[in-house]
């Protein structure tokens, strides 16, 4: 019992020093221009990679159809997010959407 918490320690020490070495390196550094505007970019990216998946694989494979209800909610939720920049309109219709196209589909 007493090497598991052992473990847990180090590693909890080792995630914490790591991180910590990046915070102090990066203080210190001054980011170009040319990397600031391409982290720009990496939450939509993040994002999409997560998302999409989702949205067109339905039941183990790809579905593009208008039967698929996660892309018909999907859409319209981004439709929605276009619209209004509402994070909470965007997911409450979205869910709605999504729940009436699983019942009718």
């Amino acid at each position: 019992m007493t090497s598991i918490w052992l473990v847990i320690i180090s590693v909890g020490i080792l995630t914490y020093l790591t991180r910590l070495s990046f915070i102090m390196i990066l203080s210190h550094w001054d980011t170009p221009p040319i990397i600031k505007r391409a982290l720009h970019y990496v939450p939509i990216a993040v994002f999409s990679a997560i998302i999409l998946p989702e949205l067109f694989f339905y039941d183990g494979a790809l579905n593009i159809s208008v039967n698929n209800p996660r892309l018909l909610a999907g859409m319209i939720a981004i439709f929605v997010a276009w619209k209004t920049r509402s994070v909470a309109w965007t997911v409450i219709v979205g869910m709605i959407i999504l729940l009436a196209a699983k019942t009718y589909f």
